[in-house]
């Protein structure tokens, strides 16, 4: 609904990417998203996309500039979109490694 739900979200659970509207009332996105990176919260390394419909020049460095990683301009095409996120989760979200396993080989007996 607007930026501040968005930070309160973000906040809440952690998410694998989020998609950032840059225009919203109450907080917009630059906004929500520089809180998102220097909150230390669970989303605080989480890939966030810029969603936006002013496809100006500089757009993409002010999105860069508020801690966003990429950008895309609405309009945009499903395979546009599926091609973000496929960059964006190819290595998932940042968070505590899985603790390491062993499985002992020898016979037991």
């Amino acid at each position: 609904m607007n930026g501040r739900e968005a930070v309160e979200k973000a906040s809440a659970q952690p998410f694998g990417l989020i998609l950032m509207d840059c225009q919203m009332p109450e907080m917009d996105g630059y906004e929500a998203s520089r809180s998102i990176r220097h909150s230390g919260g669970p989303n605080q390394y989480t890939p966030i996309v810029a969603l936006t419909a002013n496809a100006m020049s500089g757009d993409r460095e002010l999105c860069i500039a508020a801690g966003m990683d990429d950008y895309l301009a609405k309009p945009m095409s499903l395979e546009e979109l599926a091609s973000c996120m496929g960059r964006m989760t190819s290595n998932g979200p940042i968070s505590a490694p899985e603790p390491e396993v062993t499985v002992d080989s020898r016979p037991s007996g």
